[in-house]
């Protein structure tokens, strides 16, 4: 361990010099192949917490995907369905617990995650890094790689591929701080930690929340921990599926979860499952061909490029089986960083199959958002905490 590191550059390339600095005794971490940038730091240490937490919360190995200092996706090892395993381009390999982590977290929003950053609650096993061999990502932190894991990964990118093993028992500072524009600010760390005790709560229903919808709403509410409020979660069989970050509004936030959570199903359709996608097309470029697949606003040249994607041009979903389909939802968890303002939320929501909702609470209009849940027969969890991130 070092006390400072240089790094590649800061945020964008002409910011040299770049350095992290420990401000007690040495870093937390080693690069132990490959070099770090700024970002990657950024993504690196906040998607570490994450995947700790996670792991501390429910006892299942962990993973995240993050892009630009917020998860793209994030996940327990909870087994996989075939079709899934299908979806997510990883039916013809074996995967151990991590790796199935990884596999939901990268299976969230695969467009949003080419070229991630990872993070890994365990030690990296052979089978995780045999998937990562084939992934587009930037890096991975983890508290250690096996020596199988650890050959695989440094010959990725020619060598280049960042690698980070972070010392678990590494406790920070109870006081943090950042400095913008000369001015140096002061905070206490952010310590809440969502565990199944916090979400019993129950708004609107005295009766039993089932044990998996606990489960997903504290992957939700850990993963809203590290993403650039206003934000929202949807999740469901343990894993993130669609999450609205960074805007303004928090409705927006709640449209663009669920919309992702909405492609995230329509990944799943038979059609989609069954595309004829021309033989030695690549995972990205498939990712590509299946977003194009699902898009209505193609232009006629983006339609004539998309369909050089496949063998034989498939016959496109039309509105109502997407909406037949989608309708199919159930069991999703919702989670919002901050308390829910209006019931539009709610609404956007129930069409999406969210059946549990975790929020703080505390607004004036409370009373409204438990009328539009049981409107809907959802059932609202006040957390009690806000969970805002910037």
């Amino acid at each position: 361990m070092v006390k400072e590191l240089q790094l590649r550059y800061g945020t964008n390339p002409h910011q040299i010099p770049a350095h992290a600095i420990s401000k007690n005794d040495n870093l937390p971490f080693e690069v132990i192949n490959g070099d770090a940038g700024y970002i990657n730091l950024l993504d690196a240490l906040n998607s570490w917490q994450l995947v700790s937490e996670l792991k501390k919360s429910l006892n299942l190995p962990a993973a995240a995907s993050f892009k630009h200092v917020s998860p793209a996706g994030a996940a327990v090892g909870v087994p996989l369905s075939d079709d899934l395993k299908a979806a997510y381009f990883v039916a013809d390999i074996d995967l151990s617990p991590l790796a199935v982590a990884y596999a939901r977290a990268r299976g969230a929003d695969r467009i949003s995650s080419f070229g991630d950053w990872v993070a890994l609650s365990d030690v990296v096993d052979e089978q995780t890094a045999q998937l990562l061999r084939r992934e587009v990502s930037d890096g991975v932190i983890a508290p250690g790689f096996c020596p199988e894991a650890l050959d695989i990964l440094s010959k990725k990118q020619g060598g280049r591929y960042c690698l980070i093993k972070i010392d678990d028992s590494y406790k920070p500072p109870e006081i943090e701080s950042r400095d913008v524009f000369g001015v140096i600010m002061q905070q206490k760390r952010n310590m809440t930690v969502a565990n199944p005790d916090d979400l019993r709560k129950i708004a609107n229903d005295p009766g039993k929340i089932p044990d998996d919808a606990i489960r997903d709403m504290v992957v939700a509410l850990t993963a809203l921990k590290y993403t650039q409020s206003n934000s929202v979660c949807f999740a469901v069989d343990g894993q993130i599926i669609g999450i609205g970050a960074g805007q303004q509004s928090r409705i927006h936030c709640t449209r663009l979860a669920a919309t992702k959570a909405d492609l995230w199903r329509l990944r799943q359709h038979p059609d989609v499952l069954g595309l004829p996608f021309r033989k030695n097309l690549g995972r990205p470029e498939r990712d590509n061909a299946i977003d194009g697949y699902l898009r209505d606003d193609l232009s006629h040249r983006e339609l004539s490029i998309w369909a050089e994607s496949f063998e034989v041009t498939p016959n496109r979903l039309s509105l109502e089986s997407k909406a037949d389909w989608i309708g199919g939802m159930k069991r999703i968890s919702m989670a919002s960083d901050a308390f829910i303002p209006f019931r539009d939320n709610v609404d956007r929501a129930a069409a999406s199959g969210v059946e549990f909702i975790a929020q703080p609470g505390g607004s004036i209009r409370d009373a409204d958002i438990v009328e539009a849940c049981n409107d809907y027969g959802i059932t609202m969890i006040l957390s009690g905490f806000r969970l805002f991130h910037h």
